[in-house]
């Protein structure tokens, strides 16, 4: 028999046969060794050798002989192997030193014996016993596709099966699953083992278990597909929200100039259109981790105490609401709105996945990540957790996985848009948190539903809740002079017409560098309300900060339907003046008047971030 030094370990190829002992034959029946996927073995000296993966080069096939030929003494020097031959076949003898390697090696290792009926397992290591929960009396006569599940791929299953019938090597990675039902994936290697005649008498299998591997390759390639989809949502978004500008405010005129009914009910349906659609864009944004944020401390509890009514109108009678609050949360410092429109979406979900009626339960509660915090993440310490659990149908894992990608749903058409799960992960990613999907599809006896966690930040004590502002019911109006800057005509326009009937004076321009030249040569202007996205070296940041060093008192407000430099990346202090794009009249006469009362507010220095 051959005696084995590994090429890969060693530097150079195995010396020649000098003899023949117990350790080198257990060696032949056993030490297939982890990063060696096959051995041949040979009766007369030396030891085949083959490609990595798989097919012996041309360099090399002289030097691999066929099973029962003679065999040279000189072997290539290559350090993976593909098949093996030993002479007396049997697993009887394992007092050697080389079966204790292998039994004590952290390389799960089998052989299975194609010459009994299903080609069952008739070794397997310690190692191999540990990786999948079962023992060797569990093992030992059964098949290996006892290992396979409901999410094992069948084309995976048929390449192993035709390599074990053509007597072949094979490589590749199955998904498998333990004897406690959990999955992994297992990184296997097949290869034959033959007697001197030829025969086959063996498959060696050495197994590795690749599950991290595989789970961080799939959301590396899940975080660049969303990246990708947010950026071209987000991109998307400035000029359509400047069309939805148009629309809603020119639909908000033609309303206040009309007195049928009639064309009064069919300007409200053309206004909830527009309206909808400012919703979407702005789902859209959330979905992006794209959207303005103007998070204040909040207390949680209260929030959803506040907002159980609006939940339980929403979800309808055949659903029931019921909460289950842990007392003294600490404060969470989030954007009120977007964490509304949110759980908002999340309780539809809920709805939708209980078409006969159920229970949600609202829960709150806190979360400590220490150690476990890098696998879900997010940095160690504290969180306030937000779940919203239903008693539905419940996802499979395929759906799951997919259930946060934008317009993915399982409603059917006009059903849903497939944003709500998608908004609620881009806002409160947004806001350094983390949302979570438990699911376990319902059927067999076993009760389904789903629950969605929400995870955010802790904060320091608890927050004292801000009463709602009242909603003015008469338009805030003055006569100061406004300086309007629009690339867009259409909105530029808009704009000039909604400022002049609230009493003010209007001047405009159309981009940066004209916006300039009035502020240089006008006597009077009281506020700048410029675009933030404009064609040119000028940008609405950039002229913001030219006007206030040419006028330090002159107050600034921007607006915008969409800016990447605006974007809060977590919780901070704004520091700008910035309307969202659609706005209404009423938004804008509230806006205008309060920048002028302020006065001027000066703008951040070059570098420090921006934030809305």
């Amino acid at each position: 028999m051959a005696e084995f030094l590994e090429p890969a370990l060693f530097g150079q190829r195995p010396p020649a046969v000098r003899g023949r002992s117990e350790g080198r034959e257990c060696l032949a029946r056993f030490a297939l060794a982890p990063h060696c996927p096959a051995l041949r073995t040979v009766g007369t000296g030396g030891v085949a050798y083959g490609e990595p993966g798989g097919g012996v080069s041309e360099d090399d096939q002289a030097g691999v002989p066929e099973p029962g030929a003679s065999h040279s003494t000189e072997a290539p020097s290559l350090a993976h192997l593909k098949s093996a031959t030993i002479r007396e076949p049997g697993l009887d003898d394992r007092g050697s030193v080389f079966f204790a390697a292998i039994e004590m090696t952290r390389m799960p290792m089998i052989l299975t014996d194609p010459r009994q009926p299903d080609n069952p397992i008739v070794f397997a290591n310690r190692a191999f016993q540990d990786l999948t929960g079962y023992t060797q009396a569990e093992l030992i006569g059964r098949n290996c596709r006892f290992l396979q599940g409901p999410e094992t791929s069948r084309e995976t299953v048929r390449e192993l099966r035709e390599a074990v019938e053509e007597r072949r090597a094979v490589a590749t990675e199955i998904l498998n699953y333990k004897r406690d039902g959990s999955p992994f994936w297992n990184g296997i290697f097949i290869g034959p083992v033959f007697d001197e005649a030829g025969a086959i008498v063996y498959f060696f299998a050495s197994q590795l278990d690749v599950t991290r591997r595989r789970v961080s390759e799939q959301a590396f390639r899940q975080a660049q597909k969303m990246e990708a989809i947010g950026q071209l949502t987000a991109g998307l978004a400035h000029d359509f929200n400047n069309l939805l500008q148009v629309v809603s405010g020119n639909l908000e005129l033609a309303r206040n100039s009309v007195t049928s009914e009639r064309a009064q009910r069919q300007l409200a349906n053309a206004a909830g259109a527009a309206e909808r659609g400012a919703k979407l864009t702005k789902q859209l944004l959330s979905f992006a981790r794209k959207a303005r944020l103007e998070p204040r401390s909040l207390n949680l509890n209260a929030l959803v105490l506040a907002f159980a009514e609006v939940a339980e109108s929403t979800l309808g009678s055949t659903v029931s609401v019921r909460l289950d609050l842990t007392p003294r949360l600490p404060a969470v410092t989030l954007d009120r709105t977007n964490l509304e429109m949110a759980l908002l979406n999340v309780l539809i979900n809920a709805r939708d996945a209980m078409p006969a009626g159920g229970t949600v339960t609202i829960s709150t509660g806190t979360v400590h990540l220490d150690g476990d915090g890098k696998a879900r993440g997010l940095p160690p310490g504290d969180y306030v957790a937000l779940r919203v659990r239903d008693e539905g149908e419940g996802m499979a894992p395929h759906v799951a996985e997919r259930a946060t990608e934008p317009f993915f749903s399982t409603k059917g058409p006009g059903k849903g848009t497939g944003l709500g799960l998608a908004m609620a992960h881009g806002f409160v990613q947004q806001s350094r948190g983390r949302l979570e999907i438990e699911s376990r599809p319902k059927g067999g006896g076993i009760e389904g539903g789903t629950t969605i966690t929400m995870l955010f930040p802790a904060g320091l004590g608890a927050a004292a809740e801000e009463e709602p502002a009242q909603q003015r019911a008469v338009l805030r109006r003055g006569d100061e002079t406004v300086l309007v800057v629009e690339d867009s005509d259409d909105v530029r326009a808009l704009a000039r017409e909604y400022l002049e009937s609230l009493g003010y004076q209007v001047l405009s321009a159309h981009n940066g560098e004209e916006a300039l030249g009035i502020l240089e040569r006008e006597e009077r202007i009281d506020l700048l309300f410029s675009d933030i996205v404009m064609p040119g070296s000028l940008n609405g940041l950039i002229l913001a900060d030219r006007a206030q060093a040419m006028r330090p008192d002159l107050p600034v407000l921007l607006t915008t339907g969409y800016n990447e430099d605006l974007v809060a990346e977590g919780p901070a202090t704004p520091t700008m003046d910035v309307l969202g794009k659609p706005y209404r009249k009423s938004e804008l006469a509230d806006r205008i008047r309060a920048a002028l009362d302020r006065g001027a507010r000066p703008m951040p220095a070059p570098g420090e971030p921006h934030h809305g």
